[in-house]
């Protein structure tokens, strides 16, 4: 089979030298004869391709003497080099060997690979690479969707299709995305947890002050003692001065790394107890296997979110840090002190991370945020995923605000510990149903920041570790 697509493939070089010339020169726009990560950036954005870090692979792949750009034979015998392998990964698709992809080979290839796609998904794929409307995909068809991208083998391809057309997202912000074999092997799964743990860290450090607004509103606003956005600050900051913004700020990042490996350690195991090794995972499931892993890594670390609530609150010479006010929690309270509020926390997870996974997937399924003119596929990943996360997080208020009121009684009133029942009854006697959504302003204001920062820090971090 070698020999034949060598065959095959030199058959065509003729046919495509020129329009690999044609394609250089269009991309050559200083016609310096070199093409750099620029212009090549620039020429994909021109020709309405909106890929990630493709210029870079690109031009990574194809530069031989290390000069950083292509000169015409590096970019030519890169295209040549690149049309093989894409002939090879057509072929594997081709299963009856008639020249043309279906719907069908998609879903039974993919299906072979672990990636269970339903056929109004196979269509989806279809229709993206389909020129002549045929709704099947010839060679020709095949080169020119992938010819510029630098997917080289049907993994990557997969990989593609899972992230550009989020076929099976299921698992919001809150899970840690799916690795494939290779990159559980290789260790690039260890550098994706890294970049997506700084990038919360460098997230919630932006966003902080916000965050210590809404539990501060959450625990003493009310109908008798309302407090406002601007007051609050000025509240603050009297109290504490500028840095007292970020109180409870530490442990919040610092319960990050350990939160982020127990869900994914979690995450991979209930996966492979609801399915055969995790394989053909139907939504459903997966979105049972991260409301799961959610709650187990919760339950490990949730006495640092009670720490993190005291230390948010507390005033000035209060606590000398968080090893003090663990101590003296443990010597007033007791041990289950560390778990108020534990019920409602668990309760709330699965109406946000249901809520979060169905808006996703309907933002996604009517194309409201459809790529149009210049706004790109990454632009409509972080509108859906922060509209899925503010209508998650709606749904999921009350409870969090129960939570986070229970986490704060001993420190206010030893006398009045109230279950998850009588609070919520006590909170509307007194300050009607919306009582229940004290603080949630600041929590919506730093809902697109929040993302905003998470996604570019994540971005450059997978470019510095070297994250393909």
């Amino acid at each position: 089979e070698t020999r034949f697509l060598h065959r095959e493939s030199s058959a065509h070089i003729g046919l495509y030298e020129r329009s690999y010339q044609d394609l250089f020169e269009r991309l050559d726009t200083n016609q310096d004869g070199k093409v750099d990560v620029a212009e090549l950036r620039a020429g994909l954005k021109a020709m309405g391709i909106f890929r990630l870090g493709a210029a870079q692979k690109i031009v990574s792949s194809g530069d031989q003497n290390k000069d950083g750009s292509l000169d015409f034979n590096e970019f030519s015998k890169y295209l040549k080099d690149h049309e093989k392998k894409l002939r090879l990964t057509f072929k594997s698709l081709d299963r009856n060997n008639d020249g043309r992809i279906d719907a069908s080979e998609i879903q039974q290839s993919l299906a072979e690979l672990g990636m269970d796609v339903s056929r109004e998904n196979a269509l989806k794929i279809l229709q993206s690479m389909d020129i002549d409307g045929t709704m099947m995909v010839d060679w020709n068809e095949w080169r020119e969707h992938f010819l510029l991208h630098p997917a080289q083998n049907l993994e990557e391809i997969m990989r593609y299709w899972k992230h550009s057309t989020v076929l099976d997202i299921g698992d919001s912000l809150a899970i840690p995305d799916e690795f494939t074999e290779e990159e559980k092997s290789s260790g690039g799964w260890w550098k994706q947890l890294v970049a997506g743990a700084v990038a919360g860290a460098v997230s919630r450090t932006g966003t902080a002050p916000l965050d210590r607004m809404k539990v501060f509103m959450q625990v003493h606003s009310s109908k008798t003692n309302r407090i406002s956005l601007i007051g609050g600050f000025k509240q603050m900051i009297i109290e504490g001065g500028i840095t007292s913004l970020w109180r409870g700020n530490g442990i919040n990042v610092l319960k990050i790394a350990p939160e982020t490996a127990i869900k994914f350690m979690s995450y991979e195991q209930y996966k492979k107890l609801l399915s055969s090794e995790g394989k053909n995972i139907e939504t459903h499931k997966r979105f049972m296997a991260g409301s799961l892993a959610g709650a187990t890594a919760q339950t490990a670390i949730y006495p640092m979110e009670v720490l993190k609530t005291r230390l948010t609150l507390r005033k000035t010479g209060q606590y000398s840090g968080m090893f003090d006010c663990a101590k003296k929690i443990l010597r007033k309270e007791g041990v289950m002190a560390f778990y108020k509020g534990y019920i409602p926390n668990l309760v709330g997870i699965i109406p946000y991370a249901g809520i979060d996974l169905a808006v996703y997937e309907v933002c996604r399924l009517c194309d409201v945020f459809g790529p149009v003119g210049d706004i790109s596929q990454q632009s409509v990943l972080l509108a859906c995923g922060t509209i899925s996360s503010t209508c998650g997080q709606l749904a999921s208020y009350p409870l969090a605000l129960v939570r986070t009121r229970m986490q704060a009684q001993a420190s206010l009133d030893a006398t009045d510990q109230s279950s998850m029942s009588t609070l919520i009854k006590k909170i509307i006697a007194k300050d009607g149903f919306f009582g229940l959504y004290r603080g949630i302003l600041p929590n919506f204001m730093k809902v697109i920041p929040a993302v905003s920062i998470s996604y570019v820090v994540y971005e450059y971090m997978k470019t510095g570790l070297g994250i393909k």
